[in-house]
């Protein structure tokens, strides 16, 4: 197993399929390689169905447990059933972030492929505020979702980004989640060093007080010490990486790019080691020295940012939070 400078082991892969996606999130920090309006062939920068498959020999040579794919969007690629398949052969941890709205029509194939779980993002259940935030329509996402807990794809995660829009779409989340078995909710808190727009952050801290003071019970997660919050036996998770030390030296994930390059930060380009044209022991290399050069982000990297004093936080009244 490959452990960095810090003593943090490798465990994950996160890989990029594609750049290319069919929504156009406001929050998005990626331009992409343009919009699609439905699934086709790879894109010539898109790696290659035995490029992704030797990336995953390789990391699992090195103790990798867990794949993770994401994208842009996935399920824009048509071969995404082809790249799970090859992947269980070696890695049989396999999961998927994606933004649902071409899920349903696939899902079956997907879990017949190997696939266990799903993240699907969605930030809002209001159609309007949807359609708005992430410029697409929610009811394909929804059937997409159904259509995912109907062949077992469980848990199915929704990932919530945190920020001044979504704020006020929280607790009708919650009560979707605490009356549909199979869901989990994870709030993750909005990065504006990579987007820039500070003026829609929100007080994570302040959102965690107003859960913990709702919540039927709270429960601590050994990685990260993350906190989950159990409403009606439903599982909330907020995910908040920014300004906290804590969470980046508990991080155990390196990354590769839709072209191929290895690296060993979301936050970082900087650091991004290519893999195409390289022989496996070559491949085998990157993969030491990208581990070898990974650094906490907040508390190495960035050394110089603003502490957070969680106990002081005060509780936002979401019920009460105005629309954006």
């Amino acid at each position: 197993m490959l452990v960095d400078a810090f003593g943090r082991e490798v465990t994950d892969i996160r890989i990029s399929v594609t750049k290319r996606c069919n929504f156009g999130c406001i929050y998005c920090h990626d331009e992409g390689l343009g919009p699609v309006d439905r699934p086709r062939s790879p894109h010539e920068d898109e790696m290659s169905v035995d490029e992704v498959e030797r990336i995953v020999r390789v990391a699992r040579e090195f103790g990798i447990r867990s794949v993770k794919y994401t994208g842009g969007e996935p399920l824009v690629r048509l071969d995404m059933e082809e790249i799970i398949d090859r992947t269980v052969r070696h890695i049989p941890d396999v999961s998927m972030t994606t933004n649902g709205s071409m899920l349903g029509p696939r899902a079956e194939r997907l879990r017949a492929a190997g696939l266990k779980r799903v993240n699907v993002s969605i930030d809002a259940l209001d159609p309007q505020a949807f359609r708005d935030i992430r410029k697409g329509e929610l009811a394909p996402v929804l059937k997409g979702i159904s259509r995912a807990l109907e062949v077992g794809l469980k848990p199915v995660k929704l990932n919530m980004v945190l920020f001044q829009h979504t704020l006020p779409h929280v607790p009708a989340m919650i009560d979707f989640v605490g009356h549909t078995d199979g869901l989990r909710l994870q709030l993750i808190q909005f990065m504006p060093e990579l987007v820039g727009e500070r003026d829609w952050d929100v007080d994570i801290d302040g959102v965690k007080k107003w859960l913990e003071q709702r919540a039927d019970k709270v429960l601590v997660r050994e990685m990260h010490h993350r906190r989950i919050y159990l409403f009606n036996g439903s599982e909330v998770e907020v995910v908040d990486p920014v300004h906290n030390a804590e969470f980046c030296m508990n991080c155990h994930r390196i990354r590769v790019t839709h072209d191929g390059k290895l690296k060993g930060c979301l936050n970082r380009n900087d650091d991004l080691l290519a893999t195409r044209g390289l022989d496996d022991e070559g491949l085998r290399d990157a993969f030491r020295q990208v581990v070898a050069n990974r650094v906490p982000f907040y508390g190495a990297y960035v050394k110089d940012y603003p502490r957070r004093h969680p106990a002081d936080a005060t509780p936002i009244p979401l019920e009460s939070a105005p629309k954006v």
